[in-house]
């Protein structure tokens, strides 16, 4: 007869002695625990160490050499405490410089977020090359500042700027744009609305697409026009963020300081810093920019950095509170 052989039983693992399974088991829970608690803080950990390194620690450094009489002229910075702080509020030019950002923020903020939000519109309607036109919005932004400054200065020029040509053309004085506090403030603020507003159309053309079309075709059926769904359906379903983009478009129209800066060089070397012969579109950075890297006085610019630091918080504030109260208050 044959001879069966049967296949060797397959030999089970050695168990591990019963005090080492007895540990695994105790301590296999703490390890997923503290796996648990430790791993997000370790992920977001190199985040925190460089704010730290390039943001807490040079706020408060500048805190502390806002402080002392700071010159890099001198080998000696000694602690005069507030003194900074007293002499820049009895400074003319420190407040000129605040009136000029609050005004050419304001002129260029306030028409941008305006003709963003009704260009987000009418592309959140059926549009042919939706696509092409999002992109257009888009190039204004990318582009560089330094050649949008030049162009727009020629296009304000005094005797061959074809802004005053169009003027001439309707029987209207030509305008020095540089030389006058409006006009200078109102060529500014068109060179920041030309490279923002798309910008700021395209972030609420996205929040509009969250928007359920069923309420925009009832509201058709029900004989709303376009301008009553902008405001009655579009701006209360996206209030949160038109909030996002004043706060942020705030924050840059108080830290302007590339626009005035080209805008001045155009006039001669010594009105890039100044803003103007008689500093009329100097802005808050751009006379720290004097303080600290012309004049080199970083004790004093320190303490023109803080102040401006508070008040781009008042202004902020002050800000989210108007929008905020709104049509109701609309919680967020």
């Amino acid at each position: 007869m044959p001879v069966v052989r049967r296949a060797p039983a397959a030999e089970s693992p050695p168990h591990p002695p019963p005090g080492e399974s007895r540990t695994r088991a105790a301590t296999s829970p703490w390890r997923h625990r503290l796996d648990r608690l430790v791993s997000p803080y370790a992920y977001i950990a190199p985040f925190f160490l460089l704010f730290a390194a390039f943001g807490v620690f040079p706020l408060i450094y500048t805190a502390w050499v806002s402080l002392h009489d700071w010159n890099l002229l001198s080998s000696a910075n000694p602690f005069i405490g507030l003194d900074n702080y007293r002499e820049l509020f009895s400074d003319g030019y420190f407040w000129n410089a605040a009136f000029n950002t609050l005004s050419i923020g304001v002129l260029s903020a306030a028409p941008q977020l305006v003709l963003a939000l009704v260009l987000a519109h009418l592309l959140n309607r059926p549009l042919r090359a939706q696509t092409l036109f999002r992109i257009t919005l888009l190039l204004p932004n990318v582009t560089s500042v330094v050649a949008v400054v030049v162009i727009f200065s020629q296009l304000f020029g005094r005797d061959f700027g074809l802004v005053n040509a169009l003027l001439d053309l309707v029987g209207i004085d030509r305008v020095y744009w540089q030389a006058n506090v409006a006009s200078s403030h109102v060529a500014i603020a068109t060179m920041i609305m030309w490279r923002w507003t798309g910008y700021n159309a395209l972030i609420y053309l996205a929040a509009m697409q969250a928007v359920p079309r069923e309420i925009y075709e009832a509201a058709t059926i029900d004989g709303a026009s376009a301008a009553r769904q902008l405001w009655g359906i579009t701006i209360p379903m996206i209030r949160p963020t038109i909030i996002f983009t004043v706060i942020v478009t705030t924050i840059g129209s108080m830290q302007i300081i590339a626009e005035p800066l080209l805008f001045g060089a155009q006039v001669s070397n010594g009105a890039a810093t100044t803003g103007g012969t008689d500093r009329q579109f100097q802005t808050l950075a751009l006379y720290l920019y004097e303080k600290g890297f012309r004049s080199f006085e970083f004790g004093y610019a320190s303490a023109a950095a803080w102040v401006m630091f508070l008040l781009v918080v008042l202004v902020v504030g002050f800000n989210y509170l108007v929008v905020r109260r709104m049509r109701g208050g609309l919680d967020v």
